[in-house]
């Protein structure tokens, strides 16, 4: 038995097309594409904080030495942290860089949850797939019932077909879910402990309304008549 028996371009091309087709019909092109730029976060590894955290810390002593508008020439790669010491820079307060960062997170979760899904989809449509190309096998078939041949071919097709959907669904489009989940979660929970520094650095950073002095009024002068001075 080799290898080459279990390779069929018939079936392959009805669950693997199959698959393809009907993903894109039910996602939009920039979510299917996201989906597949995805595919670059597997080799790496999970999102770390302390180097963030340590450049925090960098910038906040910078800050404190040499002022914060010094912070504008500060290279920051992390596009979250770069927004957050921009608006500290700009005199925001700390409530509007945790509701910036808050934003950012909410946007980055949509974009994981789209391409989870994706990734989700194609697991769930694969063996559908490789069911109708085990009917559409079946049906060859039962017409050519008088040529043994062509049996073997359209049996080598239903099986096959029903073969390839399960392993698309359990060794390519469910493990790519699996692993992306995991790491949406490590670099949610990593960019959390981002919120408290910056926060911290901008209540810091934050201008403080200047005391406003009361005006004081001189008491009134009594004016003396002429009459009762002379007196």
């Amino acid at each position: 038995m080799t290898p080459a028996i279990f390779l069929d371009p018939i079936a392959l091309a009805i669950v693997l097309g199959g698959t393809i087709l009907a993903t894109t019909l039910r996602t939009p092109v920039r979510d299917l594409g996201s989906a597949l730029l995805a595919l670059r976060v597997l080799p790496r590894r999970r999102f770390r904080a302390d180097a963030r955290l340590e450049q925090i810390t960098a910038l906040a002593r910078i800050a404190q030495r040499h002022g914060v508008h010094a912070l504008d020439r500060s290279v920051i790669r992390d596009a979250d942290v770069a927004g957050a010491i921009a608006l500290i820079v700009d005199g925001a307060q700390a409530a509007a860089v945790v509701e910036a960062l808050d934003a950012a997170r909410r946007r980055r979760a949509e974009r994981h949850r789209i391409v989870i899904e994706c990734w989700t989809g194609m697991a769930e449509t694969a063996p559908a797939m490789g069911m109708i190309g085990t009917l559409i096998g079946l049906v060859a078939m039962f017409t050519r019932m008088s040529d043994p041949q062509a049996i073997g071919a359209a049996m080598a097709v239903a099986l096959l077909a029903t073969l390839y959907g399960a392993l698309l669904a359990n060794l390519v489009a469910m493990p790519v879910a699996a692993r992306l989940r995991v790491a949406a979660r490590a670099e949610a929970a990593g960019r959390a402990q981002l919120v408290a520094p910056l926060a911290e650095l901008a209540e810091r950073e934050a201008p403080r309304p200047r005391t406003r002095v009361p005006d004081t009024e001189p008491p009134p002068m009594t004016v003396v008549p002429a009459r009762e001075a002379a007196a």
